[in-house]
Order: C-alpha cells, then sequence, then structure tokens
C-alpha cells in the first residue's frame, strides 16, 4: 500500500487506517474485555504484518551497520529466531545484548549459545568443526511424537501430513548418509507409535521421492492449474462422490468435524428465554455498571447485537454506543449484561413503558448521561413514589 509514488494525503489516510485497526486490540479471559498497552492482536491477519515489518526496519536502521563494520559476521532471521555469527575477538554476546536493548526497550532477547561446537536453529541442528558446518534434524524435549492416529476416522491425505513433511524434509536436507539413515528410523519409530503399518510409509516416501525427482527433470505438474473444492468427511463412503473428480481440473480437500478443537471446545452460553422476548429492557456498561434503556418489538438478542455492531463499527447511533465509545469503557456478554425488565408484545405500549423506565432508573442515578431523559411524567413520579413508599412499609 504504501510506495513512493503515493502522495502525502494518501500515505495518511493509509496511516490513520492502520492506526485504527492496530487500535482494535480487545482481547476476553474470564468474561472481561481488555485492551493491552502494548504489542499488537494475536490472530489479527494484519498483526504478522505489521511485526514484520517493524522487524525489517529494526534490521534495516539498527543491523545492517553491525555487518557492514564485521562486528557481526553473519545474521539471519526466520520469523522471530535469529542467527547470529560474531568474532569474540571483536564482540561478545553481552554488548550485542545491551544494543538491541538501546535499540527498543521492548525487544527481549533469550539467546542460546554455541555448545560443543553445536547450535539448534530452530528445527536444525547446526554442527561446526574446523573446516566446514554440517546440518542434523532436531527434535525438541518436549516433542511428543503424537500424530493422527492411523485408526482414527480422517482422511488419508491428514493422516499423512505429518510424515510427508517428516520425508520431505529428510530427502532435501543436505544430510550425511548417516544422518539420513538415522532420522528414517526416526520416522518409521514415530509411525510405528501411531499404529501406522510399515508398508503405508514404506510407499509414501517412495511416492515423494518420485514426485522430487520429476521436478528435478522441470517435468510439469498438473495440479498447479487446479481448483479446489471442499468437502465434509464423515466416514471414507465420502471418496465415492469426490473420485468421480479424480480426472478433472478440480482437487480435492477435505474438512473434519471430529477435531480435538470440536470435541474440546466449550459450549457456548445458553441463551435464557427471556432474550427471546420483546419489550423494555436495561443494558448496563461493564465498566461504570450504569444502564441504558431501551425498547425493542423483536427479541432481545436481535437488539443487543445492534448495540454491539454499532459500537465495534464506531458507529454511536445508539446512546449505549455512544457512552462505550466516548468514555472507552467496555460492553460485556447479553447473558451477564442484559436484562428484560418488562416483557410487551403490544407496540404502543412500548414506549410508556420504556419512558417510565427511564425516569425510575434516573432518580436512582442508574442512567448513563448520554441517554436523554425526555420530559418528566408526574404520573410516573406518582408510581415510582407509590412503591418506595409500599416497601418501606413492609
Amino acid at each position: 500500500m504504501l510506495n513512493k509514488e503515493n502522495n502525502a494525503q494518501v500515505t495518511k489516510q493509509i496511516i490513520t487506517v492502520l492506526d485504527a485497526i492496530l487500535k482494535q486490540k480487545y482481547f476476553e479471559f474470564q468474561n472481561n474485555l481488555y485492551q493491552p498497552e502494548k504489542g499488537v492482536a494475536m490472530g489479527s491477519p494484519i498483526s504478522g504484518i505489521m511485526a514484520e515489518i517493524f522487524l525489517q526496519h529494526i534490521e534495516d536502521k539498527h543491523i545492517k551497520h553491525l555487518l557492514d563494520t564485521k562486528n557481526i559476521i553473519y545474521y539471519t532471521r526466520y520469523v522471530d529466531d535469529i542467527l547470529i555469527i560474531y568474532d569474540t575477538r571483536h564482540i561478545n554476546d553481552n554488548t550485542i545484548q545491551n544494543y538491541i536493548k538501546q535499540i527498543h526497550s521492548n525487544i527481549l532477547l533469550n539467546p542460546t549459545h554455541e555448545s560443543n561446537g553445536q547450535i539448534n536453529y530452530p528445527d536444525l541442528t547446526i554442527i561446526r568443526d574446523n573446516t566446514k558446518l554440517e546440518i542434523d534434524i532436531c527434535r525438541k524435549h518436549t516433542t511428543t511424537n503424537t500424530t493422527i492416529n492411523y485408526e482414527s476416522s480422517h482422511p488419508t491425505e491428514h493422516k499423512t501430513a505429518a510424515y510427508r513433511q517428516y520425508i520431505k524434509r529428510m530427502q532435501t536436507l543436505p544430510l550425511t548418509t548417516e544422518r539420513r539413515k538415522t532420522e528414517w528410523m526416526t520416522i518409521k519409530t514415530i509411525a510405528k507409535i501411531n499404529n501406522f503399518p510399515d508398508y503405508v510409509i514404506t510407499q509414501l516416501q517412495s511416492q515423494i521421492q518420485q514426485k522430487t525427482h520429476k521436478i528435478g527433470n522441470n517435468e510439469t505438474d498438473t495440479k498447479t492449474n487446479k481448483k479446489l473444492a471442499v468437502f465434509t468427511y464423515y466416514n471414507p463412503t465420502i471418496r465415492k462422490v469426490t473420485n468421480l473428480f479424480k480426472h478433472t481440473v478440480v482437487g480435492i480437500a477435505f474438512r473434519n468435524t471430529n477435531t480435538l478443537y470440536q470435541l474440546t471446545k466449550p459450549k457456548p452460553h445458553t441463551q435464557t428465554q427471556e432474550h427471546n422476548k420483546s419489550g423494555v429492557y436495561a443494558l448496563i456498561c461493564n465498566t461504570c455498571k450504569q444502564a441504558y434503556i431501551g425498547q425493542t418489538s423483536r427479541n432481545l438478542k436481535q437488539r443487543y447485537q445492534e448495540h454491539i455492531r454499532y459500537t465495534r463499527n464506531s458507529d454511536p447511533q445508539s446512546a449505549y454506543a455512544l457512552h462505550i465509545l466516548k468514555n472507552q469503557h467496555e460492553y460485556g456478554f447479553m447473558n451477564d449484561t442484559m436484562t428484560l425488565l418488562k416483557h410487551e408484545q403490544k407496540t404502543p405500549m412500548l414506549i410508556p413503558y420504556e419512558q417510565f423506565f427511564i425516569q425510575t432508573y434516573h432518580r436512582h442515578g442508574l442512567l448513563i448521561q448520554e441517554q436523554h431523559m425526555g420530559d418528566t411524567n408526574p404520573l410516573f413520579q406518582l408510581i415510582t413514589h407509590t412503591n418506595t413508599t409500599n416497601t418501606h412499609k413492609h
């Protein structure tokens, strides 16, 4: 978006939009909404891009200088994993860390130093001797070696995906013959743990090797021009449908419903019966606990969703959205903040009941300031006073 051809106005507009987007970094914890003071929102499509832009800016402005002056001999980065080679006669790791701290206070390094001529980066072990560098495959101590079990009700493509990656890595990396043999035995051991027959992994290795050989000989891959169609995989019977597309330009992919996420995700909050009704309601601000009083001839759930949409879009069409936006307060879940005060199906009665509760809440200091109370109705005041008096008598 930002390039040298943009004029100042376009650049300013893009930066303004980015600033607005990056500030929408709310997250939920124990039914409360929070906004962190620094960083970008996890899971946002733009967060990774902005983090990469930031790091590239740091590298261009500060790290490049260390390379030019030969204080650092080699520097490379994969996402947030950095490999640095430096000459200990001119610089040490403490000097590098102190230099990084001066660049930005929020950048924290967790360095791992070379040990016995080896260092891991990120899933490789780089081995150094006097004349050359070699690599081996690294697995962390926390690795569980658990993949989708061969006997599980998943498409074969999903079950073998991990082993395809293992085998491709083994075949493409410049490993020594002994290390490649060791890695192959490790792959077969992992497959056995997850109930894969030995012949399945052996056939898979042969298929990948043949395909790699074809690509190496510049043979065209017919799958590159295929269009993708997604099917839900319930059991192997679905293959009778997908096989119809076998010799077409349509590529088949599967999605599963029996994933660990689907089986363990918490059930949504049960919607209380009152939120299916129409009438007069109170909507509470989750920060100051003041209330907005409204009425609707539809169900309360629909009206709640409209208030939240106004708030998220910074569109103060309702006094509740205006209150949240102006005061930078937080809204809460429907079951926690929305209450049906009076169920009413007759449309002409909604406004009188709404005005009654507005004046009642205002009298008790519970109404948000952004909501206009309207003209004072003596009849409503009399009803409120009578109810209060009868309560005191009891």
